[in-house]
């Protein structure tokens, strides 16, 4: 989903505050596109290139999401928390699974927000404003893991700024960008002028007498770029949500382990992307639930060795699944 920018104090319903605020309610991981020039001010109005700290831009918006999720999670606490001291720990989490259900929050990250505040044997009822605080900001980091696009990386002011940000958030993921960058390369891919792929570290020119020398330059210099950050940094930035974010890996599931092909030859057919610490067992339901029931064990088909149903999966493995007939 793309959400229209967020200004301070959205929480409280300025601009289209909680409209916009609400669309995330669906959303998995959230790639937060910062101005690492510092050309545009608090409320979106282009500004000269480092008068604005990005760094500022990041925080806000994280309190924005933080007061949102705060605001849903604290209505009538003082109520439901004596009703949460009466429950055992499972229940307790259950109870506040389902309170945030609507927010795509699941048991699992309840149950880590919990540890990680080291809240999980502190009665609700006890909680003061500073624990509740800590908790959800805790549960938004876990449920809902930011990527910063540091854009407009091809402005010479910010490349200073992009280790401001380094330096002063050094547990967030920030990844450069040029999105200009990755506009002209489309565009011109498009146009059969050059040969690029999104997530490409460079590109070639097919037709240079298509360019002018103002182009040729620009090229130029989205190629410097390019070769400084390891690319536009837009496709890399979307697999930092997945891979990094979400910590997913991408596993291959075949028929045959020798060929890596389906029944039908065609070379890994498919690719799953799983959260990590999903097993080989795990992996046959998903493709199919009469796999799973009658699992025998799976074969890693680039060691060829057979491993059980328990059997972690790595980012890359091939996997054939076997069943009982």
């Amino acid at each position: 989903m793309d959400l229209p920018g967020l200004v301070k104090d959205a929480h409280k319903g300025r601009g289209l505050g909680n409209k916009f605020l609400d669309a995330i309610r669906q959303a998995d991981a959230l790639i937060h596109v910062v101005d690492a020039s510092g050309s545009t001010d608090e409320d979106g109005r282009p500004v000269k290139p480092g008068y604005r700290d990005p760094v500022e831009d990041v925080l806000e918006i994280e309190r924005e999401y933080d007061e949102w999720m705060y605001g849903i999670i604290a209505k009538d606490w003082s109520r439901f928390a004596r009703a949460l001291d009466t429950m055992n720990k499972s229940q307790m989490i259950e109870a506040l699974t389902q309170r945030l259900s609507g927010l795509s929050i699941r048991r699992e990250h309840v149950t880590l927000a919990l540890a990680k505040t080291k809240l999980e044997n502190v009665k609700p009822s006890m909680w003061r404003e500073e624990e509740l605080r800590l908790f959800v900001k805790t549960l938004r980091e876990i449920s809902k893991p930011i990527i910063i696009a540091a854009n407009k990386i091809d402005i010479p002011e910010a490349k200073d700024m992009l280790k401001e940000m380094m330096k002063r958030l050094p547990n967030r993921i920030i990844v450069p960008v040029t999105a200009l960058g990755e506009l002209v390369l489309r565009r011109l891919a498009q146009k059969g002028v050059v040969e690029y792929l999104p997530g490409d570290l460079d590109f070639k020119v097919k037709d240079h007498s298509a360019l002018t020398s103002q182009q040729v330059k620009g090229l130029e210099m989205i190629r410097e770029i390019m070769k400084e950050f390891g690319g536009t940094g837009v496709q890399r930035a979307v697999n930092a949500v997945v891979f990094d974010g979400l910590k997913r890996v991408v596993v291959y599931p075949v028929e045959d382990e020798n060929r890596f092909t389906d029944s039908k030859g065609n070379v890994l057919p498919d690719a799953y992307l799983v959260p990590e610490g999903t097993t080989a067992l795990q992996l046959a339901y998903m493709i199919h639930t009469d796999l799973g029931k009658k699992f025998l064990y799976a074969v890693n088909a680039k060691t060829k060795q057979r491993v059980g149903k328990d059997y972690i999966l790595k980012d890359g493995d091939v996997i054939k699944i076997a069943a009982a007939v």
